[in-house]
């Protein structure tokens, strides 16, 4: 039995957009995690704060009780993307402070990995770049950063019905990548849930041609009950989970057919403990898996523990490289010690990372220094050419 007590805990916001999270054990054992909404922090924070009151003191390896009394013992607990997010966040702290305890991956805790290798893929350009542009930065994350597998935005800014070739700037752009890399390279197309229901089908169209592995949030999720007409009209996979938040929200989306593919965030959606109840659920359906990750590297960590014990896990998101990090002079590994542990091999994959807990050797000394700048990072606000607004 473990008499350890969690007798401390400290937040961290840290450039470009992330929220960090430090328990500590009373016997010295620290675990991290990344609670965060972006262009929320300061909400989740708080959510976080009042969360933490009564684990102080607590065991931390009750990681269920923990869960299932914050998320359903609470009248408003389990609900939403701030208090979710919160407790993904807690959850993924006290997994590392578990695998650390006992010296083992948080992996090897959850049964064990059904693969050796995770296949990875990176982001590609701006929300507005030229195809010109995007077919040059394409070509810079496949050579400079090794990535196989590549994602774009394919949605601009477009109204209900398009008067201003936003569709047709889209496919030049999706199509100047393709050339850029080749027919060797994985490529995936986010629309961000920017375009609306009546245009959905159009845009799928046009981009078709240029061999897509997935088409993400085609619609915002309000219209998910959209996509078992989209999937019939289209052989692309189609993905989308990042704004999901429960298990009864994944499980409305697989009731019937439609995705192909699953992306609940393990800093959104529950962290660790709900992500692998998810994929569980989207496995009994036949669906793949594979988690929203634009984050820092603990939710990275968080996602691999994951996806090394999902079969259905397919490929997995990172914010590598990402125009987030660039703008802010972060990158992904600035706050790890260990960073060669999650490097990627000539195929672009990561194998399993061997560290106790999530792996990962944080660099305290450089998220205390990042902290005193911190970040108030907001999304954009977009507006059409007739000055309505439109989703980001």
């Amino acid at each position: 039995m473990n008499h350890d007590t969690i007798a401390r805990y400290e937040l961290f916001r840290v450039a470009p957009r992330w929220l960090l999270l430090k328990i500590e054990t009373r016997a010295g054992v620290v675990g991290w995690g990344e609670p965060v909404v972006e262009g929320y922090a300061e909400a989740v924070e708080a959510a976080v704060h009042a969360m933490m009151e009564s684990l102080v003191g607590a065991d931390p390896a009750l990681i269920n009780r923990h869960w299932q009394r914050l998320a359903k013992g609470d009248f408003y607990g389990g609900r939403g993307p701030v208090l979710m997010s919160a407790l993904a966040g807690i959850d993924q702290a006290l997994w590392d402070i578990h695998g650390k305890t006992l010296g083992v991956p948080v992996a090897t805790l959850l049964g064990g990995a059904v693969r050796d290798r995770m296949q990875m893929y990176g982001w590609v350009g701006r929300d507005d770049d030229s195809p010109e542009v995007a077919s040059a930065s394409a070509k810079a994350v496949v050579s400079e950063l090794g990535f196989k597998m590549l994602k774009m935005n394919g949605g601009p800014r477009m109204g209900y019905v398009d008067f201003e070739g936003a569709v047709a700037f889209g496919a030049a752009r999706v199509q100047a990548v393709r050339e850029a890399v080749g027919p060797d390279v994985k490529l995936a197309v986010d629309f961000h849930g920017r375009c609306k229901l009546p245009m959905a089908r159009k845009l799928i169209r046009a981009l078709e041609p240029f061999d897509l592995t997935f088409i993400e949030e085609p619609v915002h999720p309000d219209f998910n009950d959209a996509l078992p007409d989209l999937a019939s009209f289209t052989d692309v996979p189609i993905a989308t989970g990042e704004r999901m938040f429960s298990t009864a929200e994944f499980y409305e989306l697989l009731r019937r057919p439609g995705v192909g593919i699953v992306q609940p965030d393990l800093s959104h959606a529950g962290g660790i403990t709900h992500v692998r109840d998810i994929a569980r659920l989207a496995e009994s359906r036949d669906v793949a898996l594979a988690p929203h990750c634009p984050l820092g590297p603990i939710a990275l960590a968080s996602c691999l523990a994951v996806d090394f014990v999902s079969l259905n896990a397919c490929f997995q998101e990172s914010c590598l490289g990402i125009h987030y990090n660039e703008a802010a002079g972060v990158g992904l590994w600035d706050l790890v010690s260990n960073r060669e542990a999650f490097a990627m091999d000539a195929d672009g994959m990561i194998a399993l990372p061997t560290g106790p807990g999530l792996g990962l050797e944080i660099d305290e000394e450089a998220v205390r220094a990042a902290a005193e700048e911190g970040h108030r990072w907001r999304n954009p606000h977009w507006v059409l050419p007739d000055g309505s607004p439109t989703r980001w």
